[in-house]
């Protein structure tokens, strides 16, 4: 058994490495582990991904972005490069390649981190494994697997990887949320016939009144809600707003794919021999879509006027809905994209009572109830929207450090 640490920090991702850089500060000692490398899940995103909020609001203690695009939106490789750097910054413990198997309690005075080369003991553990653990697969996906190539979004990373054997093959993008809209742009952009069986999914404006979308969320107080504030716990596993941070930043929503020739149907409800079974609700998802785009709108002109600035423009009334399609015959269907979200995985953690229903963890303020030697970090909606973001973690980060320092 290696010699006893006192924090021992999983995941090096930024809520692992905010983690560190503040426990460094309050001079507590710890170690990293990581399955992979330093800022590796981001890695799991495909090869244009770039950020959807402004690289400005990568607000890392001690990691903040300073570049000259504050107003951009980093690629993958950028975000990845960015944690890097800022791993190196402060010098993070970090121990890459290190899996944690299990995690158990060790008496009553210490965790044990089991990975395969040996068990470390820590006095305080922080689960910093990310916001979302494991790909959602339908388990009507599963049956199209044994039919036709059904890739996730984390398989998927181009449009070359999307065969195209089948003569005028449709590729059915499954999913209502950024993901799968923003692949179902690059599919269609790229030649390929798509039909996006769609969710429902707010959508917001890129920019308004020469501000962006996100930047009028923040002005608005979005980012500082509760769960306390929200009508249910569901909101933890609801899609984000509909937009994209690729070639520059634009509008990417249901009417933006349907005017640039994306196919659009309701969600997909099971597979009944050759035909897909959808639903009626392609109407509802747009309308969804399009309140969430007015109500920022309206926050833009209510903050300006506020802020005795012009604002924006009134904005138009919305067209009619884009018409749904009928869902394509499975022997048209070239290859499917399965990009409907994730759900978290701490089955790992062999403590009792650790998550709740949903499988989130139960703590308050990142701390377990379970055990007063657990912690847990970059939970959606720990302590607020905010909470598993660039823009939100370390807020979360320094107050915990404070906490386990002080105990």
């Amino acid at each position: 058994m290696r010699a006893d640490v006192d924090v021992l920090v999983i995941g090096a991702g930024q809520a692992g490495l905010a983690m560190s850089h503040e426990l460094t500060a309050e001079g507590v000692e710890h170690v990293v582990l990581d399955s992979e490398t330093v800022g590796s899940t981001w890695a799991d995103r495909w090869d244009s991904f770039h950020l959807v909020t402004p690289n400005h609001f990568i607000r890392l203690p001690g990691g903040e972005y300073h570049g000259p695009y504050g107003s951009g939106y980093l690629s993958r490789d950028e975000v990845i490069a960015h944690l890097q750097r800022y791993a190196a910054s402060f010098g993070a413990p970090v121990e890459e390649h290190r899996p944690v198997t299990a995690l158990r309690l060790d008496g009553d005075d210490a965790l044990v981190a089991d990975t395969p080369a040996g068990g470390i003991r820590a006095r305080r553990v922080v689960v910093a494994t990310g916001a979302y653990q494991h790909e959602r697969r339908p388990a009507w996906a599963q049956e199209l697997a044994h039919r036709m190539p059904v890739l996730g979004s984390t398989d998927y990373r181009s449009p070359d990887d999307v065969p195209d054997d089948l003569p005028d093959g449709v590729v059915l993008v499954v999913g209502g949320g950024q993901s799968a809209a923003q692949l179902a742009d690059e599919l269609f952009a790229a030649g390929r016939e798509v039909v996006m069986a769609a969710g429902s999914a707010p959508a917001i404006p890129r920019r308004v009144a020469g501000r962006d979308g996100i930047d009028w969320l923040e002005a608005a107080g979005f980012f500082e809600q509760t769960l306390a504030d929200q009508p249910s716990v569901a909101v933890r596993v609801a899609a984000n707003p509909l937009v994209t941070g690729n070639h520059g930043g634009q509008d990417l929503n249901l009417r933006t794919l349907a005017d640039e020739g994306v196919h659009l149907c309701g969600r997909v409800l099971a597979i009944d021999g050759d035909r897909l079974v959808v639903a009626d609700d392609l109407a509802a998802s747009v309308a969804k879509g399009d309140e969430a785009y007015r109500q920022v709108w309206q926050a833009a002109t209510a903050i300006s006027a506020g802020w005795g600035l012009p604002g924006p423009e009134e904005l138009p009334a919305d067209p009619p809905a884009p018409v749904a399609v009928a869902p394509p015959r499975l022997a048209r269907v070239a290859a499917v994209i399965v990009a409907c979200g994730y759900r978290p995985d701490y089955g790992w953690i062999e403590l009792d009572g650790v998550t709740d229903d949903h499988g989130f963890p139960v703590q308050e303020g990142g701390r377990s109830p379970r055990s007063s030697r657990l912690w847990f970090i970059g939970v959606p909606w720990m302590t607020t929207r905010r909470s598993p973001l660039l823009m939100g973690v370390g807020a979360d980060a320094t107050a915990i450090a404070r906490a386990i320092a002080a105990a």
